[in-house]
This record gives structure tokens, sequence and C-alpha cells, in this order.
């Protein structure tokens, strides 16, 4: 597992300014434009931007430092790639021929999201969901190619098609040659000279789709799943986005939830919880159960029963219910009840408080 901290060389409680300052100067120091003649630089830049990437977003940095590891899909969706981390610190991509940073062509379809309302009971199990979802689709008409009917767009002079032009820009290293998006296709490699009158040349057209959705189990109130490739369509034919889809789970009865455990909490009187009583246990899937509840059991005791909580999102295993005992202590004695509480407090030995007593016997003549 790669350390994140080291790459960037600083300690674990370094803050997001200590982080940023450290990606400025590795970014500077190891952008393959400053290296052209090493062929690792790029790895090693690489390397350093998804370790800014982790770092600088406090949940994924959180989840880190859990021990958590990050699949390639999952990094830069905060900036939108590379270039927009550059963007951000320099003012503009770093430079030409570094594979990725540049934009090329038509643009990326956007990102679409969604939200899934479940009960708790749902998400313990996973379920399927029917969305409606309006997102950008292929235009019909001109079939995304953005030109009206009969016409084609034709390639850029200016870029001869690539989209990009080479520029020389004045950067902390000195004059660089940089790639910026050609001004005349608005980085599209392509002129539009009859734009198709359905998508004024966009390509695509606003739709409504219907999609299901597949929502695992143990999912928490608040997580975001991500579907790839499901958002809108590109610009003429460029990759589409993707789908966020927001779980939100409606608080239960019963139930809270603290990470995969489950706690619940059972009221007993004074005498169940001195006695000892068997009570009946609602469990997440609708189900009961019946716990013994020992003689001489204290109030805010918490008992567990094992694997009986969430089942953990994508892993094996699941959480526990946690039963905490409320001992109610009763507040509206009739005269009997406390006859016979105060007679069990001699037996015991205790001395309660007699002015209740009194007032109750004044009231009786």
């Amino acid at each position: 597992m790669k350390d994140y901290y080291e790459i960037l060389g600083v300690g674990r409680d370094a803050t997001q300014d200590e982080i940023k300052k450290a990606f400025r100067n590795l970014a500077r120091d190891t952008h393959p434009d400053a290296n052209p003649d090493d062929p690792a630089a790029e790895a090693r830049f690489r390397e350093i931007a998804e370790a800014y990437e982790i770092l600088s977003d406090p949940q994924r940095r959180a989840a880190f430092d859990r021990g958590e590891q990050f699949g390639a899909g999952d990094l830069f969706s905060n900036f939108g790639g590379l270039d927009d981390i550059l963007q951000q610190f320099f003012g503009g991509g770093f430079g030409g021929g570094f594979g990725g940073v540049g934009r090329r062509g038509p643009q990326r379809g956007g990102d679409v999201g969604a939200t899934v309302d479940l009960d708790l009971a749902e998400a313990a199990v996973g379920v399927s969901r029917k969305l409606e979802v309006t997102a950008p689709e292929r235009c019909p008409a001109c079939g995304a190619s953005g030109a009206e009917p009969g016409h084609e767009p034709r390639r850029c002079p200016t870029c001869n098609g690539a989209g990009q032009v080479q520029v020389a820009r004045q950067t902390m290293l000195g004059s660089m040659m940089t790639v910026t998006d050609c001004a005349t296709c608005r980085g599209n490699g392509e002129i539009i000279d009859n734009p198709c009158k359905m998508c004024s040349g966009r390509g695509r057209i606003d739709s409504e789709r219907s999609l299901t959705v597949e929502i695992p189990a143990g999912v928490d109130d608040g997580t975001r799943l991500r579907l790839s490739g499901r958002g809108g369509v590109g610009e003429r034919g460029a990759p589409p986005g993707d789908l966020y889809v927001k779980v939100r789970i409606a608080p239960h009865p019963a139930f809270t939830r603290i990470g995969n455990d489950l706690h619940h909490k059972v009221e007993l009187g004074i005498a169940e919880a001195t006695l000892g009583k068997t009570i009946e246990v609602p469990l997440v899937d609708g189900t009961t159960t019946d716990v013994d509840i020992p003689a001489g059991t204290q109030s805010a005791t918490v008992f567990r029963l094992g694997k009986q909580g969430m089942p953990r999102l994508q892993r094996r295993g699941r959480g526990d219910l946690l039963i905490e005992v409320d001992v109610q202590i009763p507040g509206d004695l009739s005269l009997e009840q406390e006859e016979a509480l105060r007679h069990f407090a001699e037996l015991r030995g205790e001395e309660p408080y007699e002015g209740k007593k009194r007032k109750r016997k004044r009231r009786s003549r």
C-alpha cells in the first residue's frame, strides 16, 4: 500500500496548507516538462498528483488513515483530471507532451446526480430501484455529429483537427511551450458550418430516461454510489459522464445506527430490573428475538447480540445489535404503591424522605 504522506514528504499530522505547499514544490520539480530527458518523470508526477488528490480531501484522507485503498477509478473525480489540479496551482496546463493533461476533441459528458430513499430494512438487504433521470442523450437528428443532416463537420484548419495548439507560456520555470485549447474550434478539432437545428450543433439533447440501480446491502445514510458511464453523453460522440446516486435512509423508530452496529433501548421497571425478565427485542429484518435480562441489571447496562446489526458494505460480516437497558423510576406512585416501597426500603435499611407520606396522610383525613 502506498504511503501518500511519504510521497509528499509530510507528516501524518500535516495541515492542508502544508500538503498544498508540498505538492506545489514537488509538482514544479518533477513535472515531465521540467525533466524532458527523464522517462520516469511522468510516473513520478502522477504518483505525486495521486497523493495530493487523496490527502487534500478530508473524507479520502480519513479513509486512507483507516487503511482503505483506492483504485484508479476513484482518483481525480473531484478535480476532473490532472489538468484541473494544475489549473488550480499554476493557472493552466503545465505543458505539452504529458498524456492526459490537455483536453483533446469533444468534451466528456457531464455527471448526473440522483437520490434514492430507503428504509433501514431495505438498506440491510440491498434493493433494486428504478430511477428517472434527465441527462443529455445522442441527438437523433444528427446522430451526435452536431451537423445538420446532409452536412458534415470539417477539420479545423488552425489546429489541423488536434483540438490543441502549442503556445509559449511564462512559468516559474521560465519560458515553456505549453498546450492549450484551440481558440478557433474551442478544443473540438472540428468546425460545424451548418449546425443541427435540433441540438444547435451540440450533438446531444436533454432527455429523460429510466434505469435500474442495484443498491448493495449495508449502505449508510449519505452513501454516494458511482455508476461509471451512466451519466450524460459527451459532445459529438465523446465518452459519457457518470451517474452518482445518493442514498437517504429514513430514521427507524426502534434502532439508532452507529457504523455497522444498531442500538436499541428498552425500558424496564424497578421490579423487572431487580428480579430479571425475558424481553422481546425487534430485529432489523422485521422479526423478533427473546433476550434474558438477569436479576439486578442496572440502568445503562448494554447487552450485545452478535451479527444482528447491519452488513458491512462490500465486505463480509455484519455489525452487532446493542440493547441498552433504561430503568424507569416511577414518579406517580399510588398510596398503596408508596407504602409497599417504603416497607421494602425498611427491609433494606434505607431511609427515604418522609415528607410526601405525611402530606398524603393529612389529605386522607
